[in-house]
């Protein structure tokens, strides 16, 4: 269960996009209810992927066994492992087009595409990725996990809640940690999720000018 009074919900644009910080230490008495990490990650999912293939897969860990498994392949985050309220792990799905049949269907029934519709671009991609090398379809998996993780950290920002993205673990082992295929689910990171137990490092911003041209 959440603890109500640790939140605030806001639907600042500008409040959630500068008030995300990269958090290591959370307090460990607030919970997130099954429920509100539901609604989190459909708010999350609404992020864009090529032909709309949704290839993120998710696993929430805020058991106490999870969490100490999670910790063993994540040894230099313990801290932000333990303390969180979850961690939520980003993988792709290698076979993320055994589901595109069923993403269609929704579309068709909700009339925003025709059967017609469906069964071209259905005989289109699957030659398409049939054709695409395992490592290119890896790339483009990745990239999709990468836009809906930060969608994930946003949403979570706007409900009042802090998070991390982590990179340093035991990326080899972390399918079969959690009882994955490891042929089929590539790790793509870990976002920790909770409300911060002190203020993060304020960080600085290279200027615009330094990153970006215009032609």
């Amino acid at each position: 269960m959440t603890n109500a009074a640790a939140v605030v919900r806001t639907n600042d644009y500008r409040e959630i996009v500068a008030g995300r910080r990269s958090v290591r230490e959370y307090d460990p008495s607030v919970k997130i209810s099954r429920e509100e990490m539901t609604e989190l990650l459909e708010e999350a999912t609404l992020a864009p992927s090529s032909v709309n293939l949704q290839p993120w897969r998710f696993v929430v860990v805020e058991s106490e066994e999870a969490k100490a498994a999670l910790a063993e392949i994540a040894p230099r985050n313990r801290t932000q492992v333990i303390t969180s309220a979850a961690v939520i792990a980003v993988f792709g799905d290698m076979q993320a087009f055994d589901y595109a049949g069923d993403i269609m269907a929704s579309s068709v029934a909700k009339g925003y595409m025709t059967q017609e519709v469906m069964d071209q671009m259905l005989a289109n991609y699957g030659a398409l990725f049939g054709s695409v090398p395992k490592e290119a379809f890896r790339d483009m998996i990745l990239l999709d996990t990468g836009l809906v993780s930060m969608q994930i950290m946003l949403a979570a920002r706007a409900r009042g809640y802090d998070t991390n993205p982590i990179g340093g673990y035991d990326k080899s082992r972390a399918a079969e940690t959690f009882g994955l295929e490891a042929d089929r689910y590539v790790p793509s990171m870990l976002i920790s999720i909770g409300k911060a137990a002190k203020d993060a490092r304020l960080t600085t911003r290279l200027p615009i000018d330094r990153v970006a041209e215009w032609k």
